[in-house]
């Protein structure tokens, strides 16, 4: 305190700091185990040593002296380091080397590495019972991939079911392997929300675990939050935005797959490792203490996820897709664009070299087997620039000029004697 008895706010915050070792990085306190989620114990710390000098106006003046202690550690965020993982009693490398020293991270995960843990015999039963055992090995590397703050694998991972199975007791031991590293939200919000980014700074996943089955409006965001590499922009209500890290990786459980309003193409869908998970058992009897005791095979899990991380990294960050995989996401793109169905279709059209046809009687044609087969027709537009983006895997080519100076396809043969003038259901 001065000579006048008030508290001098910088000697307050050294004297703090000496006893509570921190720093600061864009307005947010870190000690060497992370993120101070929390700054109400570190108020209430104050509030104990001031109480005695400050009698007027405690609140206000706690608030300024938190201010002071953020001015005087205030520091450069450390570096995005892809080569360890921060754990609570020290730092793995990702070549297989720990050390039990520690420095100032942005994400510390509260679980310790243990090497002799042993095999986390429940966790692996459950997901036995969860999973098809070759999609075991996808989930296994998706969650070791979570585990660094890198997106090079360049996916979404998500896992859809009935309802029932279980699905969100993964979120509950994410979270024991993450803390607050992880976020719990909504993916539509991320999609739709401009604040949204600002709650995925420096996390390296978010869990949705009740994802929502309505198509989004659209899906820039989601896209490139799944593949960025650099600093991005990042809105906080009533601040000027500024460019912010993210390497947030998704998981989310839900039991319907995830599609577009507009945005029909690949890139949407190649983004998603889609897991289905096999029906419930009829008569299973849930155990009501099964996290209880998934949980206490934490360290075991840790383990069982690196061996996943290697894996991956092994394999150039490509995914073990099991057939099943591969068949769901190729199932996904159908439903969610209805041409892919159209254009495995017989008896509407044909492939056949020096055949031509305008794009309004493709699309006529198109429309016809909408109503034939229930579907909602996607605007003309959206079906051409479909078929244009897809020439070459079709046999087929776009001409501006292809029949006298209408729009059309060479090598295509429409059946012309199909009734496409019949009106939809939906005009």
């Amino acid at each position: 305190m001065g000579d006048n008895g008030k508290i001098i706010e910088p000697l307050f915050a050294d004297y703090f700091l000496s006893l509570h070792p921190m720093r600061c990085f864009q307005g947010r306190l870190f000690t060497v185990d992370g993120m101070i989620e929390d700054e109400a114990p570190l108020k209430k710390e104050i509030y104990e040593q001031i109480r005695y000098y400050a009698t007027t106006s405690v609140a206000r003046r706690i608030e300024h002296i938190m201010q002071a202690i953020k001015l005087a550690c205030a520091s450069e965020p450390p570096e995005i380091q892809t080569d360890r993982i921060h754990v609570r009693n020290g730092t793995y490398f990702v070549d297989g080397y720990f050390t039990p020293e520690k420095e100032y991270c942005m994400n510390r995960l509260p679980i310790a590495y243990v090497p002799e843990a042993p095999a986390p015999t429940r966790w692996l039963q459950f997901l036995n019972e969860l999973l098809y055992e070759e999609d075991i090995p996808a989930l296994q590397e998706y969650i070791g991939y979570c585990l660094l703050p890198v997106t090079k694998a360049q996916k979404m991972l998500l896992m859809v079911g009935k309802g029932g199975e279980g699905k969100s007791r993964i979120g509950l031991i994410l979270r024991e392997l993450f803390g607050n590293s992880m976020y719990t939200g909504s993916l539509q919000k991320v999609e739709t929300n401009r604040f949204a980014r600002a709650d995925l700074e420096y996390k390296l996943l978010l869990v949705d675990d009740d994802m929502k089955t309505e198509a989004l409006p659209q899906t820039n965001n989601i896209k490139t939050l799944v593949t960025l590499e650099d600093k991005i922009d990042i809105e906080r209500k009533g601040q000027q935005s500024v460019q912010g890290t993210l390497y947030v990786r998704f998981a989310c459980f839900g039991n319907g797959s995830l599609h577009a309003l507009y945005d029909k193409s690949n890139g949407f869908y190649r983004r998603q490792l889609l897991l289905t998970t096999k029906e419930k058992p009829v008569g299973r009897v849930d155990d009501p203490f099964l996290i209880d005791k998934m949980r206490g095979e934490k360290e075991g899990i840790l383990l069982w996820a690196l061996e996943g991380l290697h894996r991956l990294i092994q394999n150039n960050y490509q995914f073990t897709i099991s057939e099943r995989t591969a068949a769901n996401l190729k199932e996904a793109m159908e439903q969610g664009n209805n041409i892919l169905g159209f254009l495995k279709s017989e008896g509407y059209f044909e492939i056949r070299q020096g055949a031509k046809c305008k794009s309004t009687d493709f699309y006529k044609v198109y429309e016809r087997w909408c109503l034939d087969n229930l579907e909602k027709p996607l605007a003309a537009s959206t079906f051409i620039h479909r078929l244009k983006d897809n020439q070459k895997s079709l046999g087929i080519v776009y001409d501006d000029k292809c029949i006298g100076t209408n729009r059309g396809f060479h090598n295509v043969d429409v059946d012309l004697f199909l009734p496409v003038d019949v009106p939809s259901p939906w005009d």
